[in-house]
């Protein structure tokens, strides 16, 4: 039996009966005495039970009435194992995006910690012990990303001022928002961009602005989001997949084959114990920065211009060092 249970069942027996002994409640219970005392004492403490043993009966009551505020249950009750994963979860979605829940779930981190009280895995061991420890973020503005989760889950339209990288430029567009991902330790935005008529992903650490549109947010199909941006490799999307055949020396299939690149990924070992994978990709940006990052220890054996870039790439690289 839980704690929880033992509390639920305390406070059965105790509204039931007019008096219980120690002995009843603890074989009701199956519980130590020690336990017993202390989920009394928690209910009291806590909850504000108005449980009094009663000397002349040699036995725990329920007093009509207690100072303070009034005695209850709460309506929704988890068990410890419960409580200790949602507050893992919490703590893990505040690693990913400090922020991100923390105004919203307030009461309910504090009534789970209450619930769990002091005992083994405490909130605060539970931060302690488990880490996470992102590389490569990128931080988006809160503001910004509250506006798009809100326009997200609401359906309505944006309008985004957002930085291209690439050309070092800002544009403003606006846009009808699908889905929030996160990919590779940042959050990008799958939208329905008005300006170009097509499916744009926006990656949310680049917008300048965000601003809430009355307007109702053009509906796009799980199905036409994912064969446009789910069938190729990396963030980038397009409908045009080609496949990309790459091949790792030994020594570095030890961790790659242990990789899922894409969903769709085929591979094999060939008879000299090197990994053959084989990768759908439209956009071969993302791919040739996660290819080079292996230097000596990948061969892009297709498609030819692939190889052609990364060859390139590497010469550039090396002709740094000369």
């Amino acid at each position: 039996m839980t704690r929880t249970e033992r509390l639920y069942r305390i406070d059965q027996l105790l509204r039931s009966r007019r008096a219980l002994t120690r002995s009843e409640l603890l074989e009701a219970l199956e519980c130590s005495q020690a336990t017993l005392t202390r989920d009394i004492e928690y209910l009291r403490s806590q909850l504000n039970a108005p449980i009094v043993f009663d000397n002349d009966l040699g036995a725990y009551r329920l007093e009509a009435a207690a100072p303070g505020p009034a005695y209850a249950l709460p309506g929704l009750w988890f068990n410890d194992t419960e409580v200790h994963a949602l507050l893992s979860i919490e703590h893990l979605l505040e690693s990913i995006q400090p922020g991100l829940l923390g105004p919203h779930i307030a009461p309910l981190r504090k009534r789970l910690e209450g619930l769990l009280g002091k005992g083994h895995h405490a909130p605060d061991e539970i931060r302690r012990r488990i880490l996470l420890l992102p590389a490569n973020v990128r931080r988006p503005m809160l503001a910004h990303f509250s506006v798009c989760a809100e326009a997200t889950l609401s359906r309505h339209r944006l309008r985004l001022q957002h930085h291209d990288r690439h050309l070092d430029t800002l544009s403003s567009r606006e846009v009808s928002p699908q889905r929030l991902v996160r990919y590779k330790e940042n959050w990008y935005l799958d939208s329905w961009c008005h300006l170009r008529e097509a499916v744009r992903t926006f990656a949310v650490d680049a917008l300048r602005s965000a601003e809430l549109l009355d307007t109702s947010a053009k509906e796009v199909g799980d199905d036409e989001l994912d064969a446009i941006l789910a069938s190729g490799y990396g963030i980038y999307a397009g409908r045009d997949v080609r496949w990309a055949s790459l091949r790792f020396t030994p020594w570095q299939a030890r961790w790659t084959s242990a990789e899922t690149w894409h969903a769709d990924q085929r591979s094999h070992y060939d008879a000299e114990g090197r990994y053959i994978l084989e990768i759908p990709y439209s956009d071969d940006t993302e791919l040739l920065m996660d290819i080079l990052k292996y230097s000596a220890e990948v061969e892009v054996l297709a498609p030819a211009d692939l190889r052609a870039k990364v060859a390139e790439r590497l010469q550039e690289a090396a002709a740094q060092y000369r």
